[in-house]
């Protein structure tokens, strides 16, 4: 949605569709918002619009309180687009820009900081330290919010190289101190603030319908004991997995959340799934929450995948029967091609010989996903051997800015490799939303959402044709 006046009706409409494709600031209250925000709707010439919250809070808007425009989903178009910019704010979200800074975000992107800088302001309005400004934000809105720690502990956690640094953003973006900002949690929010220990408790947004159903019982079927498990009846199920990551250690727990659009309505405004989070360190708050929200797509356009996919005679009854059916991807980009490699019974073997196990088991979640360095010197041989030595020596880039195209290349060139497994990585751990698998010709109207398509024939049981 380009056009201005366009984007003024979503906001007029109050479109939830759009929450986070865009925002918009009133110039007479300095405030920006999310297009579905409740409040009375301003008049057009006080009207801006910008591409990320960063943008927004860059021209010197701050956050509405009554909407929390920085809640939103993220913008699918970043995981549709293989581009630099796409690539880039998909490294953004994974903290890449607070652990290694504008220049490692530029190396793995393969352009000088000069060319990453350049481009992200000239499209998005802001450049990548301000958009991980306006990410560390809001993930120290959510640690005051949702936790008992200290304001301190709370700076720095989120990425913040200072405690003045903290305080100054803060205000800047949320008009309010840190101590303000804890105060005017929303009261379900601050009765479940979490204590010290407890564990993390969050909303992962998403747009739209979303076919929870689906995505628990793949993820029950695929889920590698030790390191994943889903318990509790259909309907009202729980994934629990451990994860790996850069600076520590974490367990999650997600909660399956159906929720049907209200009678009357054409739309589904979206909804949340509850998780919970327990970091052994917290400054991996936004890198986990990123991970699960890739492994449960939540960052998806539902609208824009229906109305392709529904405009085909095949698929519009399957989508009909599910609309907004997601297609998973991973916290952990060596996870799939293991269970393609491996298999389901041959990747738990892998877990318990070669995988870290936990200083306290939980249920029975005992172990760490192998690395791949460990797993390239305990498995040398064959075709996962030559995968995880590719993986740990980057010759293989499986992270969330790799090029898609590239990356598939190079699996391909790996001895033992076959194209279904490498097509499996593109999906899961790539995310790319336009995969066929090898050998099957899907029409092009399908695209750019072939992915999508397959797993409606897939979780339909009908033939892959």
């Amino acid at each position: 949605m380009k056009d201005e006046d366009s984007r003024y009706e979503a906001v007029r409409s109050r479109d939830a569709r759009f929450d986070g494709v865009f925002f918009f600031a009133v110039e007479t209250t300095g405030i920006y918002c999310r297009p579905s925000c409740p409040a009375v709707t301003p008049k057009r010439h006080n009207v801006r619009f910008f591409a990320t919250a960063a943008a927004a809070q860059g021209s010197g808007f701050r956050a509405c309180r009554r909407c929390r425009p920085d809640a939103v989903p993220g913008s699918a178009e970043w995981n549709v687009r293989a581009d630099v910019v796409g690539r880039a704010m998909r490294l953004i979200a994974d903290g890449v820009v607070d652990r290694e800074g504008v220049a490692g975000l530029a190396t793995r992107l393969g352009y000088s900081s000069r060319q990453v800088q350049r481009q992200l302001t000239t499209e998005l309005g802001a450049g990548p330290v301000a958009l991980a400004r306006a990410q560390r934000a809001h993930t120290a809105r959510v640690l005051l919010q949702t936790t008992e720690l200290p304001v301190t502990e709370i700076a720095f956690a989120s990425g913040f190289a200072s405690v003045r640094q903290f305080n100054d953003t803060m205000r800047e973006v949320y008009a309010a101190t840190p101590t303000e900002v804890r105060a005017a949690a929303p009261q379900d929010r601050a009765a479940r603030r979490a204590a010290p220990g407890a564990g993390i408790p969050l909303r992962l947004a998403h747009r739209g319908p979303y076919q929870a159903a689906a995505v628990f019982d793949q993820l029950a079927q695929e889920a590698v004991p030790g390191v994943e498990e889903v318990t509790g009846a259909p309907g009202a199920r729980t994934y629990r997995r451990t994860l790996r990551l850069p600076y520590g250690t974490a367990l999650a727990a997600v909660q399956e959340r159906t929720r049907t659009p209200r009678a009357g309505t054409g739309t589904h405004p979206g909804g949340w799934l509850d998780a919970r989070l327990h970091l052994t360190d917290p400054r991996d708050l936004t890198t986990a929450v990123q991970r699960l929200r890739r492994l449960f797509d939540l960052d998806a356009d539902p609208y824009a995948v229906d109305e392709r996919l529904g405009a085909d005679p095949r698929l519009a009854p399957l989508v009909t029967a599910r609309p907004g059916l997601r297609s998973p991807g991973a916290v952990d980009p060596l996870e799939p091609a293991v269970h393609a490699l491996a298999g389901r019974d041959g990747a738990e073997r892998l877990v318990h010989r070669y995988g870290k196990v936990l200083d306290a088991p939980h249920g029975g979640l005992t172990h760490l996903f192998p690395e791949p360095a460990v797993l390239a010197e305990a498995e040398p041989h064959g075709p996962l051997g030559a995968l995880a030595a590719a993986v740990a020596d980057g010759t293989v880039r499986l992270d969330p800015g790799a090029d898609r195209h590239d990356a598939e290349r190079a699996l391909l060139a790996l001895p033992g490799m076959d194209p279904a497994t490498a097509a499996t990585v593109r999906v899961r751990a790539l995310g790319d939303p336009d995969v066929a698998p090898p050998g099957v010709d899907l029409p092009d109207s399908w695209r750019p959402w072939r992915s999508y398509a397959v797993q409606h024939l897939r979780v339909a049981g009908e033939p892959i044709r």
